[in-house]
């Protein structure tokens, strides 16, 4: 009985996400259309769109640690990746325009993929081509002073290990070009959506952040000591909030 009213719930939940997306859709895409700078605009109607979907939903958030952000100064957020959830969770916690680094899969989602596709970076992880590319639109972006958002364990996790071995990217990037990166914890997502399950319910999201890692100077040994570092400080924070 309680699996049939989830599923009531899930579709519920569906069919609003899409038809808020197609109300909203194109506010979020022309301001960046017409212009780089319009990209304020559109995360005016990206953080309507995700909080009108989660307050019909019965999904809240929770952040703490929004002291350690800068809203002048660009990061390089991580997060751990348990639940497909963590795509409205960003842009509702994160108070900087940014752009994340996606799968490639998700652009081929009709009309998500494209809307999405104006704030993220689609990158084939199987390819080593791609992989350079993506770096490369990161390190354009930091550059003019734009935050991203990546999630270092590479896919979702959905083991019960707390974090996944991380992947080298992020923290390259970082030492590549002086940005620090900024810890983010999400905790509560895979339990809205548990793992191995497309159902949904309604809860909560605690998000917490951390000081943010300045990257050491570049050495052979810098990036997995700030790979270690960084893992180090999001493991800690969720163990300590869970």
């Amino acid at each position: 009985m309680i699996k049939f009213f989830q599923t009531i719930y899930t579709i519920y939940a569906a069919i609003l996400f899409i038809g808020l997306m197609l109300v909203l859709g194109l506010f979020i895409v022309l301001p960046v259309m017409i212009s780089e700078k319009g990209d304020r605009i559109s995360f005016f109607f990206i953080r309507s769109w995700a909080g009108i979907w989660s307050f019909l939903s019965g999904i809240s958030y929770q952040v703490e640690g929004l002291e350690h952000i800068d809203r002048r100064q660009p990061y390089i957020f991580i997060f751990n990746h348990r639940s497909f959830i963590d795509a409205p969770v960003i842009p509702m916690a994160i108070p900087q325009t940014l752009k994340a680094l996606g799968k490639k899969e998700l652009s081929k989602i009709p009309v998500f993929g494209w809307i999405v596709g104006r704030f993220a970076i689609w990158v084939d992880r199987t390819s080593t081509e791609s992989r350079r590319k993506s770096v490369k639109k990161l390190v354009e972006l930091l550059s003019k002073g734009k935050s991203v958002v990546v999630a270092p364990e590479g896919t979702r996790n959905d083991t019960d290990q707390t974090l996944l071995p991380f992947q080298k990217g992020a923290f390259r990037l970082s030492i590549e070009t002086g940005i620090p990166i900024l810890p983010m914890a999400v905790i509560g997502a895979d339990e809205i959506m548990k793992r191995g399950s497309l159902l949904l319910k309604p809860g909560k999201v605690r998000i917490y952040f951390s000081e943010a890692i300045s990257p050491p100077q570049p050495s052979e040994t810098a990036i997995l000591e700030l790979s270690q570092k960084c893992r180090n400080r999001l493991e800690a924070m969720l163990l300590t909030h869970e």
